[in-house]
């Protein structure tokens, strides 16, 4: 019991920080009144009326009129898509209203196992940002299919679901749930016995096999795209995280069928899943999905419902945070009104983080654990011949399957082409968006490299590689001749891990990412430049999809639908195995 804040609500003895002559935006209770927040060290202790908490030494903030809303929660997000290392990824989303962030940190597991998660747990201690652990499912996340750096199995689970910050099982995969992998249904069951949520990665489940998932304990999920997942999860009684960000805005379509069939807002959020820097930079964070959500109808303070309460209700930390009420943490954003949405300035566990947009805290630069460092690893040397996907003996031309990504989500779809055979080896065809595509295992551990074709990039005289590939981080690398390809594929293991984009043989354009191979260490602003200046390079190569390098990294994840490649080759998804490219020999 904190004595010192009950006697700051009974008005015993004076406030921290008194926030006044605001209008109160009361989640609760849907209403918008007079009033202000009066903070006992990082917790409030009364709301509305709370001029008796001020006293001597009393720190006072006025309002001026504006709108008190509580501070905003992603309850899904993977801060390692903005490539910001943790300190920096803090004062971004702090700075657009955003205290409580859900992860898993599930793509420095990948790399670094549980103790490279709980190193950058450690890192974030420094910031003001408030974070609950998901505990990642399964890594690898498709068993089978690929290699990772780290591994989780029950064992280690149950290690994590102990951490007193850790609120759930993450990414609970819809297929395997229904099919009943042993080691996933004995982490669920760990998790449910200790409290913990299961929350769900359920695209396309429906009837009964949605059905068995919500049986089995899942609460949430964040895939779905259309009116009918809409109803399918909500009608079950399964959370609907309706996600805006950077890979997927689904948001749009998911909220026109909230709202077009007069549903309940309780049980719906909005998340973010995967952002990109540039988006972080020029967009913003939840703030954007606010002004998104009023845009498409949402009332003003349900859009504010959906980034605050219904998160926390989510995994049942309504008490903790998630409103402003007395007792929950002194997470405070005071913004313009519903016509041009602002967060103007940010309160975060009782500590001014911004004042009229003015970032007021710096966070110094981490000395990270030597588990998150050097982590590029290859068991052979890498050379254009690598890349070469051989043809059957005698062929001069193949039908071969191309996988196509969409321009608006990475997911796939089947395309079968004939490509010509020189000297034994099957030629990519930009005449008819035909690119090589390869994975290179770069934790080493065996040296695998799986190839393909890809369609939709549409670059030309280069290649693109990067040592960000879900959800095995080995290098993703696309181009149209093997030379650069290969050049890419080493230029990024020098650095450390990075992006790198070669033209003609040329390196054009790079970012490095030393932490893991995922993160950099600079500041959003020059970390968002650097990425634009890809960008452009990418669009002179010919793309017309608008964040390449973030598709490109999701074209290697086994566990979205149609088809992947991993380091294990070539992935029919549906299917969950790998399968040949090369359908068969054109006579």
């Amino acid at each position: 019991m904190n004595n010192q804040l009950l006697a700051v609500a009974r008005g015993d003895r004076p406030a921290d920080l008194v926030v006044k002559n605001g209008q109160i935006v009361n989640v609760y209770t849907g209403e918008i009144y007079a009033g202000g927040v009066a903070v006992c060290g990082d917790t409030i202790a009364a709301v509305g009326d709370v001029d008796y908490c001020i006293g001597e030494g009393t720190r006072i903030i006025d309002a001026g009129g504006k709108y008190l809303t509580p501070g905003f929660i992603d309850g899904h997000i993977h801060p390692e898509s903005s490539s910001l290392s943790i300190r920096n990824f803090a004062s971004a989303v702090l700075s657009h209203g955003t205290s409580v962030i859900m992860t898993d940190l599930h793509e420095i597991g990948v790399v670094s196992g549980l103790e490279g998660i709980e190193a950058v747990l450690e890192e974030a201690k420094a910031t003001d940002l408030r974070i609950y652990f998901m505990v990642p499912s399964h890594v690898p996340f498709s068993p089978n299919l690929e290699t990772s750096g780290g591994r989780f199995n029950p064992e280690i689970i149950r290690k994590a679901l102990a951490r007193p910050d850790a609120v759930g099982l993450s990414e609970c995969v819809g297929p395997y749930l229904v099919g009943g992998f042993p080691d996933l249904m004995e982490s669920c069951t760990d998790a449910l016995s200790m409290g913990k949520s299961l929350q769900g990665h359920l695209p396309e489940m429906y009837g009964p096999a949605m059905n068995a998932c919500i049986a089995a304990g899942v609460s949430t999920d964040h895939e779905s795209h259309c009116e009918k997942d809409v109803l399918e999860r909500l009608r079950n009684g399964c959370h609907l995280m309706m996600r805006e960000g950077s890979a997927a805005r689904n948001m749009p379509a998911l909220l026109k069928a909230v709202l077009d069939n007069h549903l309940d807002t309780s049980m719906v959020s909005i998340v973010t899943d995967d952002l990109h820097t540039c988006d972080l930079a020029e967009r913003g964070h939840l703030d954007d999905s606010v002004r998104t959500a009023i845009q498409l109808g949402a009332g003003f303070v349900t859009a504010i419902q959906m980034v605050t309460l219904h998160a926390a209700r989510a995994f049942g930390l309504e008490r903790e945070i998630g409103g402003l009420a007395p007792g929950r943490r002194a997470d405070i954003n005071i913004t313009t009104g519903p016509e041009d949405f602002r967060v103007e300035s940010v309160i975060a566990g009782g500590r001014q983080i911004t004042e009229n947009g003015k970032l007021l805290v710096t966070y110094p630069a981490a000395e990270h654990a030597p588990c998150l460092l050097n982590t590029m690893h290859f068991v052979n040397p890498i050379t254009p011949e690598s890349f070469q996907i051989k043809a059957p003996a005698g062929a001069k031309k193949v039908k071969a399957v191309v996988m196509d990504t969409l321009q608006f989500i990475p997911f796939t779809t089947r395309r079968e082409v004939e490509l010509e055979v020189k000297d034994g080896v099957v030629q990519c065809d930009t005449a008819q968006d035909v690119l090589y595509i390869a994975q290179v295992e770069r934790h080493g551990k065996n040296g695998n490299i799986g190839k393909a074709f890809m369609g939709g990039f549409k670059i030309k005289g280069g290649a693109m590689a990067s040592s960000v590939g879900h959800d095995n981080h080995n290098i993703i690398v696309m181009g149209d001749n093997f030379e650069d390809m290969a050049l890419a594929t080493n230029r990024c293991a020098e650095l450390g891990g990075g992006q790198v984009i070669v033209r003609n043989g040329t390196v054009a354009a790079e970012v490095a990412y030393p932490v893991c191979g995922l993160l950099s260490d600079l500041p959003l602003d020059e970390l968002s430049a650097q990425k634009r200046r890809m960008n452009e390079v990418a669009y002179e190569m010919g793309t017309q999809i608008p964040i390449p390098f973030m598709f490109l990294c999701f074209i290697c994840l086994a566990a979205i639908p149609d088809y992947a490649v991993t380091d294990c080759g070539f992935i029919d998804v549906l299917q969950q195995k790998v399968i040949d490219p090369i359908l068969a020999v054109v006579e």
